[in-house]
């Protein structure tokens, strides 16, 4: 699967699929996929994250408000 993450449109749609879920193992099986994704220098640009950091933060499912939020602008998800 992560090899079809390979654009920001892709990665914003299988992040925003996981976060509608609303289950906590799919977003974190996600935001692994993504992780190891080559969409996701493309994710870290656009939310003006270092990669490395964004990487290390969602293969340990430990994101940061402030990260998870910059995440959600850029895949333009607003939760109801």
């Amino acid at each position: 699967m992560t090899d079809q993450l390979n654009t920001l449109e892709a990665v914003a749609a299988c992040l925003a699929a996981a976060f509608e879920s609303g289950n906590a193992e799919t977003m974190r099986a996600a935001l692994a996929m993504v992780a190891g994704s080559s969409g996701l220098p493309a994710l870290a640009a656009a939310a003006n994250l270092p990669r490395a950091e964004l990487a290390e933060a969602m293969l340990a499912g430990e994101m940061s408000l402030d990260t998870t939020l910059a995440i959600m602008k850029v895949i333009d998800l607003h939760l109801p």
